[in-house]
């Protein structure tokens, strides 16, 4: 990971979280990314929309470190950054909820919301239990995900309690940024509604969130600001109080 100075003219609260500027991604002579920019600020949700195949899943790689650009920067409250690999940016507060969850089915919650990055004590590295089910049910109570017990086995949920149960270990470690690729693909009205509500408490909790989704009823109801995305490239942007769906689905589909 590589970082330069932070730009000058404004500290860390006031700069946006994530900045990335012109960012290109190209795998052989296919152009995933051609010159995309966007910024999320901390206390509010930004979204990502698009068709299949315009380059959504590629950017949010490219946040989350599996992607290393080719050009542009990414910028992290006005710090250039590069990240070669996941962990670089982790390190800088940034966590991805994929829509696969990455959870551990046959493991228990407070397992799956410590795992890889479990509390031990002692030089033979003994596994703090007790502490990892007790910081994972505050966890789980300041978002309000309601679950039968932290000992509980992933594979006994329902799908919006693993949604809750990834958020929630995303927002415990992702102190600045967390994104969410389409968090609620699977979900029924009850429960994406659950996971919606954990997405309004983590702008209040002044996170920045980045969302992927395909249901434009529900970026209206959770985002502040659009940016659409068609082959590659950035369409346009828009503040969600200044716009219509109508609008959006014209410039996803290049009729605008």
């Amino acid at each position: 990971m590589e970082t330069e100075a932070r730009a000058s003219g404004g500290t860390a609260v006031d700069l946006p979280t994530l900045e990335l500027r012109s960012i290109t991604k190209r795998f052989g002579g296919v152009t995933a990314l051609s010159g995309v920019s966007l910024e999320v600020s901390r206390g509010e949700v930004v979204a990502i929309v698009g068709d299949n195949g315009a380059g959504k899943s590629t950017l949010i790689k490219s946040v989350a470190g599996v992607h290393s650009p080719e050009e542009g920067e990414i910028r992290i409250e006005g710090e250039l950054v590069r990240f070669s690999e996941p962990n670089d940016s982790r390190e800088y507060g940034i966590e991805v909820v994929y829509q696969d969850l990455a959870l551990a089915p046959n493991l228990d919650i407070a397992t799956n919301m410590f795992l890889g990055r479990e509390l031990v004590r002692g030089p033979l590295q003994i596994l703090r239990k007790r502490e990892m089910r007790r910081q994972a049910q505050e966890i789980l109570d300041e978002f309000k995900i309601r679950v039968p017990s932290v000992r509980a086995t992933v594979r006994t949920l329902s799908g919006g309690q693993r949604q809750g149960v990834a958020i929630g270990r995303a927002t415990h470690w992702g102190k600045r940024l967390v994104v969410m690729d389409e968090p609620t693909a699977a979900l029924g009205v009850a429960e994406t509604a659950r996971v919606e509500a954990i997405i309004h408490r983590m702008r209040e909790r002044g996170l920045a969130v980045l969302i992927v989704s395909h249901n434009l009823d529900q970026v209206f109801r959770v985002a502040d600001r659009i940016y659409v995305m068609r082959r590659g490239s950035l369409a346009g942007h828009r503040t969600v109080s200044e716009t219509t769906s109508n609008e959006i689905v014209s410039l996803i589909t290049g009729l605008a």
